[in-house]
């Protein structure tokens, strides 16, 4: 994986390959980041990056100037490399350990954008509790989005605020807000 722009533009960072991710694709990467610079500026934002895994998308919204990050995973082996790279890089990630939806039940963390990248196949029941709780919790800030990286087979456009989503090959970004 490369980060794409920012201060370690076209930076490689290879990931232990014994880590359970699926990064996501630059090219999917590059067309997020273009919707997300029209409405943040990215140096005066919050990111939760949950299901972090490699911290691939942490790793990017730092290099472009975001501050205040926290990353979430399940896997100790995810969390570790996230820290030896955040300090390697000099970037300022809070990572946590947990479970995401128990994590998502209990914080008080609050962000601008809150990014979702769950296992493909996880099923669409657990796919629906993101939202669910982010909004239920009001995890996200005023004129925050929240958004979730999916497989085309997934449809999350039923749901409460949602607004759209985006196909990127194989990958899909479905972006909710407040009302």
């Amino acid at each position: 994986m490369r980060i794409i722009s920012g201060k370690y533009k076209s930076r490689r960072i290879i990931a232990p390959s014994k880590l359970p991710v699926r990064p996501t694709t630059d090219m999917a990467k590059e067309a997020l980041f273009n919707i997300l610079n029209n409405r943040f500026y990215f140096d005066e934002i919050s990111l939760l990056d949950l299901f972090s895994g490699t911290g691939n998308i942490s790793y990017e919204f730092g290099s472009r100037g975001t501050n205040n990050i926290t990353a979430v995973d399940a896997d100790f082996g995810c969390v570790q490399f996230i820290n030896k790279t955040a300090l390697a890089l000099e970037l300022n990630i809070a990572t946590i350990k947990s479970d995401v939806f128990s994590f998502l039940e209990k914080t008080s963390v609050k962000a601008d954008i809150i990014f979702a990248d769950p296992p493909y196949n996880m099923a669409l029941e657990d796919f629906e509790r993101i939202p669910e709780l982010v909004f239920k919790n009001e995890l996200l800030l005023e004129e925050g989005v929240l958004v979730i990286e999916h497989a085309k087979q997934t449809d999350l456009s039923h749901l409460d605020n949602f607004i759209n989503k985006r196909k990127y090959g194989g990958s899909v970004f479905s972006f909710f807000e407040l009302p």
